[in-house]
């Protein structure tokens, strides 16, 4: 977790949330991480992400552990330093476990680290394990987090390292969740919705005052437009796929409303 770690959870305030972000804070905490989390949040998905430091020596705490088991899908985002963290290796370690027990689904991002690094134990990770393994007593527990890295990045994910901005593989990540979750995002929608509705009440208002055909032909084509959006809302809701619509014949979604 934060301080020598890091991880994630939403904050102090318990809610409901679907995604949870397993990072080092040191590492990404400021900027990877935080821009994942942001862009996740916009598109209205709750994401537990934990900032707080915990004492050196102390173990992830029990509301952290629920936070893990609580989550319908797991980031771990791995980093240089990720493996240098005990708390970060157990949140793993649980990550895991909700992914056999729970069939929690689990997504691996390898942010400035090549993946073959954390599933080999290469590198920074190498030189992680080998202080764990002077420093730390229990050497089944070590093996765990040894095994734990090799089975986490074996699954399909994300590296960071690709010719592409931080901003498109956020944006990719963001629509993977999506899908993931089976989840249609209609933010954009819902704020288009909500001023054009505010557009609509200011025109009645004008209407109201002044009684032309003109200002109501404004009014009346906006508030077919709110119409238009909430059904263009509902379509994606429903995940309707283009050949679903078929039926309706030559015209697109948007002539049929």
């Amino acid at each position: 977790m934060a301080g020598s770690s890091s991880s994630s959870t939403s904050n102090t305030t318990p809610q409901k949330h679907e995604v949870f972000v397993s990072f080092r804070t040191e590492d990404t905490g400021k900027t990877f991480t935080s821009h994942l989390s942001g862009a996740l949040e916009r598109v209205d998905i709750k994401t537990y992400v934990d900032n707080n430091n915990l004492e050196r020596g102390e173990e992830i705490p029990t509301t952290l552990v629920r936070a893990i088991e609580e989550a319908k899908l797991s980031i771990i985002v791995f980093s240089k330093n990720y493996a240098a963290s005990k708390w970060c290796l157990d949140e793993l370690l649980k990550i895991l476990e909700c992914g056999r027990a729970k069939r929690q689904i689990i997504v691996p991002v390898f942010y400035d680290i090549d993946p073959s690094d954390v599933r080999s134990q290469r590198g920074t990770y190498a030189e992680a394990f080998a202080k764990h393994e002077r420093n730390f007593n229990e050497k089944k527990k070590v093996l765990e987090w040894k095994n734990g890295l090799v089975e986490a990045a074996n699954y399909a994910g994300w590296d960071c390292k690709v010719n592409r901005t931080e901003f498109e593989i956020v944006e990719e990540i963001v629509k993977d969740a999506l899908e993931k979750l089976d989840r249609a995002n209609v933010s954009d929608l819902d704020r288009h919705i909500n001023k054009m509705e505010q557009l609509a009440r200011l025109q009645h208002q004008f209407y109201e005052d002044i009684r032309t055909y003109e200002n109501m032909l404004k009014r009346d084509a906006t508030v077919q437009r709110v119409t238009e959006l909430k059904m263009e809302r509902s379509i994606r809701l429903l995940r309707l796929t283009p050949d679903m619509l078929s039926h309706l014949g030559n015209s697109s979604t948007n002539d049929f409303f």
